[in-house]
């Protein structure tokens, strides 16, 4: 089906919707609610706000009104109106065609590839904190960290394959056990203060940033980093039921309650640590460490939470990667991939083949990760390479209110074309600061070329490969009917 923009919005959405007859409908508000929570609130940018020091309270604010409100604002617009399966790779392409919708596609497909990738790393860092410092040793093996990580990936391949019905009940499982650990976390400072083991502990102070690019660039990793995701469920939507209302209910009810967990929890980090020391791939167990004196005989929590701790990362990479392995499916329903990449399980109406595919190449990337560089500098890589392709697609999501065709019928009223505006430069500023470290790396330089090369140089492949299919399709049509 190639969507042009004369055809009409409820029709061009009919074949995805007929497709979607398939598949099970497993997810509920519930289940929407606990996966919304699992992938907004990202642990990895936790450190990165910290980053930004006292200031943290003020770029929390700022970001909350330029870019996460309108993020919500805006993907339940969308979702009311597209609730298909593929979410946003659906939403980009009804608006501005298949060439703009492929390329989101694929920038989502690569920012879970390269995301899924860090589990290795992130899984070692918190077992070393969770057995103490004896085992330091387990954060720094590059054998045992592509060991953990071809485990973990299969074992998120093989959960995949098992569809909706068994991953919602983990990925509410690693909501939970997320809330628990951050509720210890927020909680830390204040035991310490009443025990006297802590001198201050003030949450809300207000600190003016420093205007250098430094700051700008935590500023908008956290802002992006931390605050995206409320649409990356609506993939889901053909799976879903009601998702024209459950999927926005879902992102009003988890907004102000995520906003708030930001800014106590980033805090409670530098309540216990400074800036320059926190450890960006596991700033939340090096916390629970420091302040574990004040629970006293109950000091067995903090082992407890640092393991809830690691529940969430294999559960929200499981969401992920279930929702990337739709993509491949969803492009192929559309013809912009090949029909191999649609087939389903015949009892638990997945699809193997793109699971398979999406396995193959996260395992890949896991191990050229690790190649030349140290740890922190390997996760920080594929951290921002992960989020600026994401931050690309997000372009085009804020870019629809705004500038798709009127004869759409996507663009809103003014105030939420406005809303959209201001989350598109947000966004923007990500994209372009993504290339400055902040963390300590063997060159700047040399960091910021794999960043902006690996950008483009990817991009430039995803258009090679959309125009190699193109092309395909046209020989194959000029064949005639008859012909070979």
């Amino acid at each position: 089906m190639k969507i042009e923009n004369d055809i009409p919005l409820p029709a061009a959405g009919a074949g995805i919707r007929a497709h979607s007859e398939e598949l099970r409908k497993e997810l509920g508000l519930f289940d929407l609610v606990m996966a919304q929570v699992l992938l907004v609130i990202v642990l990895d940018f936790f450190g990165t706000a910290a980053k930004a020091g006292s200031a943290h309270v003020v770029f929390w604010l700022v970001a909350f009104v330029l870019f996460f409100i309108p993020l919500a604002m805006v993907v339940a617009h969308l979702n009311r109106l597209m609730p298909l399966e593929g979410g946003l790779y659906e939403w980009a392409r009804l608006a501005f065609g298949d060439k703009v919708g492929f390329l989101v596609a694929w920038n989502l497909w690569l920012f879970v590839m390269l995301y899924v990738a860090v589990i290795g790393l992130v899984t070692t860092t918190f077992v070393a904190y969770a057995l103490g410092p004896a085992a330091a040793w387990i954060a720094s093996s590059r054998w045992l960290i592509l060991a953990v990580s071809f485990g973990l990936i299969l074992a998120m391949m093989f959960l995949t394959a098992l569809g909706l019905r068994v991953g919602k009940w983990l990925s509410n499982a690693g909501s939970i056990a997320t809330l628990i650990t951050l509720a210890i976390l927020i909680a830390t400072p204040l035991l310490n203060r009443g025990q006297g083991t802590l001198a201050g502990y003030h949450p809300l102070r207000l600190t003016m940033p420093p205007l250098t690019v430094f700051s700008l660039s935590v500023f908008s990793k956290m802002m992006f980093g931390a605050l995206s995701g409320f649409e990356y469920v609506a993939i889901f939507a053909g799976e879903c039921r009601n998702p024209a209302r459950n999927l926005t209910r879902s992102v009003l009810i988890t907004a102000p309650f995520i906003a708030l967990i930001y800014i106590f929890a980033t805090s409670s980090i530098l309540a216990f640590v400074s800036p320059e020391a926190v450890d960006v791939v596991g700033a939340i167990p090096q916390v629970l460490r420091s302040g574990s004196r004040a629970f006293g005989f109950a000091a067995f929590i903090v082992p407890l939470a640092i393991v809830l701790l690691f529940v969430n990362y294999p559960t929200s990479f499981s969401v992920y990667f279930s929702a990337s392995a739709r993509l491949p499916m969803v492009a192929g329903w559309d013809h912009l991939l090949p029909e191999w990449f649609t087939r389903l399980h015949p009892r638990y109406k997945t699809p193997v083949n793109s699971i398979l595919f999406l396995g193959a190449v996260t395992l890949a990337g896991s191990v050229v990760a690790l190649i030349g560089v140290g740890p922190q500098e390997a996760y920080e890589l594929l951290l921002t390479w992960a989020f600026t392709f994401y931050a690309i697609a997000y372009l085009a999501l804020f870019a629809i209110p705004f500038l798709s065709p009127n004869d759409r019928g996507l663009r809103p009223r003014l105030w939420l074309r406005l809303a959209a505006v201001s989350g598109f430069l947000m966004t923007l500023l990500y994209v372009v600061l993504s290339i400055f470290p902040i963390v300590d790396v063997q060159s700047s330089w040399g960091y910021s070329l794999k960043i902006a090369g690996g950008v483009l140089g990817a991009n430039a492949l995803g258009w090679a490969i959309y125009r190699a299919g193109r092309q395909k399709e046209g020989d194959r049509s000029d064949d005639g009917p008859g012909n070979s």
